[in-house]
């Protein structure tokens, strides 16, 4: 029996100072395809197998998953389980990274089942296993028999003090001003996905490229294994054609196509596409019923070819727009009326309805992954229901496109967002789509950024986002600003642009052609911020900066700074003190290491009076300053006074009363409240009071 030095095989390359390793044979053997990657001592196991097509699937039938597991960063996981359970939004985030690349390169027509299962193993917590987890998931489709067209390279291009950084670490990735996630062919861009400080859409195109040039280095190592363990792809033959039915087809509906794509309205335009199908299987008769799949493919073939002339060959667009022109927009801010603050952003036929929710630090969501635990003091969640879209179906968990669609819109509005020293509040948006046709996440960023503006967010500027589309022939090319659904379905790319008015904050793309040129992609990032710039006009027209206040319904958050060593007198024994404090004024109260201290509440007055509270616990005795305190013990020598929480002084006999005293009973009692000035502290912190100084 072979040994696993003998079974593996590896290739490894330096990339930019740290070790990077594939490696096959070994591990996973049953698997069609099973491939170890480590970065650094970062380690994703990636495996694909195949399956046999379901009898009638119209789709391919492609499934993603990704795993963090909890003894990857050597922890226990939380809960009652004490195992892995359901994915969280960040594992399907990968997910999406895996698929949105990869789907394309599989052959038109492939229906046969495909799953990639890819598990973290090993996490060193500087090195991110997303682009590894790519890098691994093409490799091992690569190297299996199965008829992928790749391989594709993956990785991440940060940016600090002007120079690229590639696969950055944890800390450089904070730093950086841009951030983006880039996978490639050897001779083309397949996606983008990001986000930037503001950078200019030149300076971004630059960023791309040149992460191109270095997935070279990634795709040879690939080539490279498959030479040493690559199976013999599957040839696969797609379904023959049938002449005869296609051209029955074309003759029966492509006129009528041809009129129904010029309706500009898409529910009228789609009830009249599903009238000429009904007809159409109707005159074929009883012989093709069992065809009906078939059919409908054909039919939507040429439906796609309809709208993919049309634009190319008279640069008109199914709605009847040119192609560079925006939809007719409308804006406005404070709808609703109780909460926090609120936009309605429609343009055309797509509408997002975005509310911002102020919390305090207590409403964080507390994160516990392989990057350790943090919390997010940002939020944004996105709903696409079903009647947005016309339609009757079941709604059940939160879907991976909604995730996605919402962390793209999260990302491009994070770039504005204020510090929590600046702004010491928890933001959470939302975004309801209650129509859409294309490009409802753009509208969740400019709805997003309106309503924080109308909640009193002091954020660094306003945000729009555009969603761009492109179709071509190879020798004609057409860049579409603000796509429609039917657009980005029959188009050859998906290009999402968010941004102010100084440049890119977010970048998702999606390239379903072979390849772009930088020129084609010159020109789409420039009608892009075209339109950006148009949104971002008609937005300012609404609303152009943040609200002063913070609405009436909203917590006021109250910021102030005590000594540390007075944080234990604040909270109090089992935390007598600070619930006594909450109890009495209904605020609430937090408080951090350093002393900072937060005090919430819609109401000023119990915000005020938490405060003279804490205040009161917290003050020092100071010389010269005159306080009320009570007697709390007679001596011979004098009396002692509590002029603050914890604080006592010495009255002594001779600081009683102006004329001489002969007994301390004499002129106060246990219990007497009196009038006091500080007269001295000695280096052990003693006060000193007197009585007669204050009368005089």
């Amino acid at each position: 029996m072979s040994t696993s030095a003998e079974l593996t095989k590896k290739v490894s390359i330096d990339f930019h100072g740290t070790q990077l390793t594939l490696e096959s044979g070994w591990l996973a053997k049953q698997a069609h395809g099973a491939v170890l990657a480590t970065y650094g001592e970062t380690t994703v196991l990636a495996t694909v197998c195949g399956g046999p097509g379901r009898p009638g699937l119209d789709f391919f039938p492609l499934v993603v998953e990704y795993k963090e597991k909890a003894y990857a960063a050597g922890f226990i996981p939380g809960g009652f389980f004490k195992r892995e359970g359901r994915p969280s939004a960040e594992e399907i985030l990968v997910c999406r990274l895996i698929d949105r690349p990869v789907r394309p390169l599989f052959p038109d027509g492939y229906r046969d089942e495909v799953q990639i299962i890819v598990n973290v193993l090993s996490s060193d917590g500087e090195h991110p296993a997303d682009t590894i987890a790519m890098l691994a998931a093409s490799t091992a489709l690569h190297i299996s028999n199965l008829p992928f067209d790749g391989p594709i390279g993956a990785l991440r291009i940060g940016r600090l003090d002007g120079e690229y950084v590639f696969n950055p670490n944890r800390d450089q990735q904070k730093d950086s001003d841009l951030d983006f996630i880039l996978a490639a062919k050897k001779d083309a861009i397949v996606m983008v996905e990001g986000g930037a400080d503001s950078v200019p859409e030149k300076e971004v195109l630059d960023a791309i490229y040149n992460g191109h040039e270095e997935i070279q280095k990634l795709i040879a190592m690939q080539e490279e294994l498959r030479e040493l363990v690559g199976k013999e792809k599957v040839e696969f033959v797609g379904k023959e054609v049938d002449q005869e039915l296609v051209d029955k087809i074309t003759s029966f509906s492509k006129d009528r196509i041809v009129e129904a794509m010029n309706i500009p309205e898409k529910a009228e335009r789609k009830v009249a596409l599903k009238a000429i199908s009904a007809e159409l299987k109707e005159s074929l008769g009883e012989d093709y019923e069992e065809r009906g799949s078939e059919v409908g493919n054909i039919f939507h073939e040429i439906e796609n070819q309809v709208c993919r002339d049309k634009t190319l060959k008279q640069k008109v667009r199914l709605d009847g727009r040119k192609p560079d022109q925006v939809r007719a927009i409308e804006c406005e801010v404070g709808r609703l009326p109780r909460v926090h603050g609120s936009s309605v952003f429609t343009r055309g036929q797509t509408q997002a309805l975005a509310t911002v929710t102020l919390g305090t630090s207590s409403d964080a969501q507390r994160m516990d992954n392989l990057e350790g635990k943090y919390e997010k003091t940002f939020l944004l969640h996105y709903n696409f229901p079903p009647f947005c879209t016309g339609e009757a179906r079941p709604i059940r968990s939160t879907s991976r496109r909604e995730i996605g669609h919402g962390n793209l819109a999260e990302r491009a509005l994070s770039r504005v967002i204020p510090s929590q020293e600046e702004f010491p509040y928890v933001i959470r948006i939302v975004s309801e789509v209650l129509e859409s046709n294309g490009s409802s996440s753009m509208a969740s960023v400019c709805g997003g950024s309106m309503a924080m503006m109308h909640a009193g967010v002091p954020i660094k500027d306003a945000v729009a986002g555009v969603a761009m589309g492109l179709i071509t022939d190879g020798t004609d090319t057409v860049v579409l600003t603000d796509i429609l659904g039917d657009e980005d379905h029959f188009g050859d790319m998906d290009f999402k642009v968010c941004g102010t008015k100084d440049g890119i904050t977010a970048l998702q793309m999606d390239i379903k052609c072979d390849g772009l040129q930088r020129k084609t992609m010159e020109e789409a990032l420039t009608q892009a911020k075209e339109g950006r710039l148009h949104i971002l006009d008609c937005m300012t027209k609404t609303i152009n900066e943040a609200n002063i206040e913070v609405s009436d319904f909203a917590p006021r958050i109250t910021t102030i700074k005590i000594k540390p060593e007075k944080i234990r007198e604040v909270i109090g024994q089992g935390g007598k003190v600070i619930q006594g404090i909450t109890k009495e004024t209904g605020v609430t109260i937090e408080i951090d290491d350093d002393g900072t201290v937060r005090v919430a509440s819609t109401d000023g007055e119990a915000t005020k009076r938490a405060l003279e509270i804490i205040a009161g616990i917290v003050e020092e005795a100071e010389v010269g300053k005159t306080y009320d305190g009570v007697v709390k013990r007679i001596a011979d020598f004098g009396a002692f006074v509590e002029i603050l929480p914890k604080t006592d002084g010495l009255v002594h006999i001779s600081e009683l009363a102006a004329e001489r005293v002969e007994k301390v009973t004499d002129i106060v009692n246990e219990g007497d409240e009196v009038k006091v000035k500080v007269i001295d502290i000695d280096r052990q912190g003693r006060v000193r009071l007197s009585m007669k100084q204050v009368e005089a």
